[in-house]
């Protein structure tokens, strides 16, 4: 057996059914075997970047190790950055890359680089391995990493030559289990005894509540507190939730910001949060100012960044959440009827007839299945995503603006798909991602996944338009670009597509046609919105540099 041949097996008995990347000549190895293995589908990519967030959410929304695969040199720079955006999401991905023989190694081989420095700070675990008879330790050691503690990713390089090195009939170990991070009792104890105490408080939720939420919900009736989300939290709490604020952060909502600047309130519980930029509204000091805070989390390197934090709990939040629930009752507290009603936390909109983003996206979701995921990538759009949709159905958006890279929304839309075929998905972007990874339609059309992708076109970057007019009151005749008809290339490409152009465009009719494609179909929303983005604080922070 080859060493190639056994990495696959490895992955093939502990779960892994695709491997997302590209061919080619330092990885020819895996892809000949995968001839002979039909349970491990390759999906080519059309760029290594895509392909590693294609990995990245097929992690997430699969609950599994996933492996996205590249050339050595430019294909493994290119994965790198898909590898940084795991690192930040805590997700397990083996990011296998080739190598140039060892012999010509330092040779100036074709497409040689050392990239396993290269992948060290955004990884968990990144190594070169030199001698076939390591090659599936160091994987295995990999992978067991990457489902351990923090989840994260992992990268092994391996020579063209290392690849085919024969190992003999290598012996094939399961991957364990993760073990769960059982929170300290004492903590949890000390934490509930002064939720009790600081009994006027308010809990921010971020993304790591994912798969904890009814356990959240639970704690906020218990304690009778509001919750505000994070922007990358959008999606966990139901919005006609009476505790439910609204999102705090970038593109958050007034009532939100209001709840937190009010100072009012004793105690801060912190829920899955790293407290990063985005979901502090750029570290804004009044977040904890004068409260008592605890903060939940399973990464121990989040505490004490930028806030001080009283109570640190460090374990799994699902059994934070659960043993803090059980010490309430302990000391007398149970699950009430909540008397704090927010009401919905979306703003309204002043002319709901005016052809904007807003008005669009409320009107484009009307018409979609309420358990609609929408992957939505880097833009202006973005913020009016946070700000102005709704959250119908559990686990709804994907929101990446932690990392933020663009045009990946629109690769997660097919690592969600293959991840969870039933769930209708959506991907929302704009013609400035959609040019720089917009042909993955294609490979949603070669796989047959029915996406929809939803590409507002305002022939402009324009984030980056609205934030040098706010910030220099002026922007550079670059950030505009000649308008392109994307739904005539989404044509050109065998993929049905329709052009909006108004908001009499969007029609029940024409959305439900293309919802109806047995592939991909694209949405094009044609629409140059000049009205300022929501997107809160942002400028004046950028604005705070340079002066």
């Amino acid at each position: 057996m080859k060493a190639a041949r056994a990495v696959l097996e490895f992955l093939k008995k502990n779960g892994v059914k695709h491997l997302f990347g590209i061919p080619a000549g330092s990885v020819n190895a895996f892809f000949d075997a995968l001839y002979d293995m039909p349970e491990i589908e390759p999906v080519v990519a059309k760029h290594e970047g895509a392909a590693s967030y294609m990995a990245a959410a097929y992690a997430k929304y699969a609950g599994s190790l996933s492996v996205a695969i590249g050339c050595s040199g430019p294909g493994a720079t290119n994965l790198a950055t898909g590898a940084a955006n795991a690192m930040r999401e805590h997700l397990p991905v083996l990011f296998l890359t080739g190598a140039v023989p060892v012999g010509t190694m330092g040779l100036n081989a074709s497409q040689e680089l050392d990239v396993a420095p290269v992948f060290r700070p955004v990884t968990k675990y990144s190594v070169l391995v030199k001698d076939a008879k390591d090659v599936l330790p160091e994987v295995v050691k990999a992978c067991r990493i990457a489902v351990s503690g923090v989840p994260g990713p992992v990268h092994v390089a391996i020579p063209i030559d290392v690849q085919h090195a024969e190992v003999g009939n290598a012996d094939i170990p399961a991957l364990p289990q993760r073990k769960p991070m059982i929170p300290d009792l004492e903590t949890i104890q000390s934490a509930a005894k002064a939720l009790m105490e600081y009994e006027d408080g308010c809990i921010l939720v971020g993304q790591g509540v994912r798969g904890s939420v009814e356990s959240l919900i639970e704690l906020a009736e218990i304690l009778n507190w509001p919750i505000v989300a994070t922007p990358q939290a959008k999606g966990y709490i139901p919005e006609d939730h009476p505790l439910f604020v609204g999102v705090f952060g970038f593109a958050g909502h007034e009532a939100a910001s209001t709840l937190i600047a009010e100072g009012a309130r004793q105690s801060l519980l912190v829920v899955g949060s790293s407290l990063g930029e985005t979901a502090t509204n750029n570290y804004n000091a009044n977040l904890n100012k004068g409260r008592f805070t605890v903060q939940l989390d399973f990464d121990q390197t989040v505490f004490d960044r930028k806030y001080k934090i009283d109570i640190p709990v460090l374990g799994d939040i699902h059994l934070s959440l659960l043993m803090l629930i059980e010490e309430l009752r302990v000391l007398g507290l149970s699950r009430g009827t909540s008397n704090l009603i927010y009401g919905d936390a979306r703003p309204s909109v002043k002319d709901e007839g005016e052809y904007n983003t807003a008005n669009v996206l409320r009107s484009l979701q009307s018409h979609l299945p309420t358990d609609t995921r929408y992957t939505v990538d880097i833009g202006e759009f973005m913020s009016y995503v946070i700000h102005h949709m709704q959250v119908l159905d559990t686990d709804s958006f994907n929101i990446n603006v932690h990392f933020g890279a663009m045009g990946s929304g629109i690769s997660s839309a097919i690592g969600s798909k293959l991840a969870e075929p039933e769930r209708p998905v959506v991907s929302i972007t704009g013609d400035g991602c959609f040019f720089m990874h917009g042909m993955e339609i294609l490979t949603a059309k070669e796989y047959g996944l029915p996406i929809l992708f939803v590409i507002v076109n305002n022939a402009r970057l324009g984030m980056v338009y609205h934030g040098h007019s706010l910030q220099f009151k002026r922007a550079h005749a670059s950030f505009e670009q000649e308008p392109v008809d994307i739904s005539q290339m989404a044509a050109a490409m065998g993929i049905p597509s329709y052009r909006v152009n108004g908001m009499d465009d969007i029609r029940e009719d024409a959305i439900q046609g293309l919802l109806r494609s047995k592939g991909p179909a694209v949405l094009e929303i044609a629409l140059k919105d000049n009205n300022t983005p929501p997107m809160g604080d942002r400028v004046k922070f950028l604005s705070s540099f340079g002066k």
